[in-house]
């Protein structure tokens, strides 16, 4: 108790000597007020309440501040490249340099995230490999809780917590774990743990929904820009498998286009018919641009839409009476008048309007679409003899034309 109180009397006359600046007046409240001193930059804590900035915005604007420090230190020191040596060799080799330096891996959290932060510049956030490697950053045995009662309290919750952030980021980038990455987590944090939890749900469900997707894309999409019109424009169209999809050159067209780039279009037999039955002067409108995403790739789009088609009658049928009841073989006609069956409408009517093409072009301009129309005028004369409005503002902003994928990783 002597010891204590020496100490606590040390401590108020050091308190006593430094001058405090407070930002704010404070008022009683159960939250935690910050005070800096002038003379050493040094931070102590009341429980009063400060009327300007809240605490906690506060302390999460300097934890923020903190990671960032933090991961720009990391990303300086293991893993600055040049732009012709960021790749998956150069990953390792950073790794292979942190875990060789210290054999106690400390700081072993901050570079994993930092790592994290800079594997879609390497290219290694699809590999399963690098995954491994950089999680067996984690010395084994340490974060093993040695009884029940540290595994209910979350034993090293930042490590925990970093390794979930891992296996998390796996699952965005759609990859499964194995049975090798199972034991590193059961030598790194044991069998009670959440890491753990995470990566038994992860093998169940993984397999399970992978496949589940009706437009499944390669793993590595084609570098070429018309290559991914062609799967954009063959995804939004699979709504009907008879829908033909073409590849136009403008170049091909008697009129001279200024934008000679690939037209990709997509038609089927029943968008034919329902424009056949439109009669002369309808406006229809090009409308767009819209957008679809093929992994981190987006294709703009654009349609040929029309208004909306009235709804058909359901037919009206009564009750079959038993009397009516006439069979093949007595040689008599039914007495009762045939029913008359409505059309079925297509999937292609919505009730905004009615879809009578999609397209797809390199660049996304007016004298590109314009071709598209002049194309689509061969295949269906009844075009010439519409309205065909042009209404180019797309709900989702500037209007970016396709790039190849190289081109987008460089950029």
């Amino acid at each position: 108790m002597y010891r204590i109180a020496v100490r606590s009397l040390r401590m108020l006359n050091s308190l006593k000597q430094e001058n405090f600046s407070k930002i704010n007046p404070c008022y009683a409240s159960n939250k935690v007020t910050v005070f800096y001193s002038s003379n050493n930059n040094k931070r102590y804590f009341s429980d009063k309440k400060d009327s300007g900035k809240s605490d906690v915005n506060h302390f999460e604007d300097e934890e923020r501040t903190e990671n960032e420090k933090s991961y720009e230190l990391i990303t300086s020191k293991y893993f600055k490249f040049d732009k012709n040596e960021e790749n998956q060799k150069s990953f390792e080799g950073a790794i292979d340099i942190f875990t060789h330096k210290d054999g106690r891996r400390r700081g072993d959290v901050e570079f994993i995230y930092g790592a994290l932060r800079n594997m879609e510049r390497f290219g290694v956030h699809r590999d399963l490999a690098s995954y491994k490697k950089l999680f067996n950053v984690f010395p084994k045995g340490k974060y093993v809780p040695e009884n029940r009662l540290q595994a209910d309290f979350f034993h090293f919750p930042r490590q925990q917590e970093c390794a979930l952030v891992l296996l998390s980021k796996m699952g965005k980038n759609k990859l499964i774990p194995d049975e090798e990455l199972g034991h590193m987590i059961l030598n790194t944090f044991g069998k009670i743990s959440r890491p753990f939890q995470k990566y038994c749900r992860m093998m169940y469900w993984g397999p399970k929904l992978k496949n589940l997707s009706s437009w499944l894309l390669p793993e590595v999409l084609p570098d070429d820009a018309l290559e991914l019109a062609k799967m954009g424009i063959q995804q939004i169209t699979s709504v009907d498998r008879l829908t033909e999809i073409k590849v136009y050159n403008p170049e091909n067209l008697e009129q001279e286009s200024t934008d000679k780039t690939w037209i990709v279009s997509g038609q089927s037999p029943d968008q034919s018919a329902l424009l056949k039955d439109l009669e002369k002067g309808t406006p229809v409108y090009v409308e767009g641009a819209f957008r679809v995403w093929l992994h981190e790739v987006q294709v703009n789009y654009f349609i040929l839409r029309g208004a909306p088609r009235p709804q058909l009658t359901e037919p009206q049928v009564e009750a079959i009476e038993f009397e009516h009841i006439r069979l093949w073989m007595d040689g008599v006609k039914e007495k009762k008048e045939e029913l008359k069956v409505n059309r079925y409408p297509t999937v292609h009517e919505q009730e905004d309007g009615t879809i009578y093409a999609v397209c797809a072009t390199g660049t996304s301009s007016r004298e590109s679409l314009l071709s598209w129309i002049r194309f689509l005028e061969k295949e269906n004369p009844v075009l010439k003899n519409l309205a065909v409005l042009f209404t180019l503002q797309s709900p989702l902003g500037p209007v970016i034309p396709i790039k190849n994928t190289s081109e987008i990783k460089q950029n």
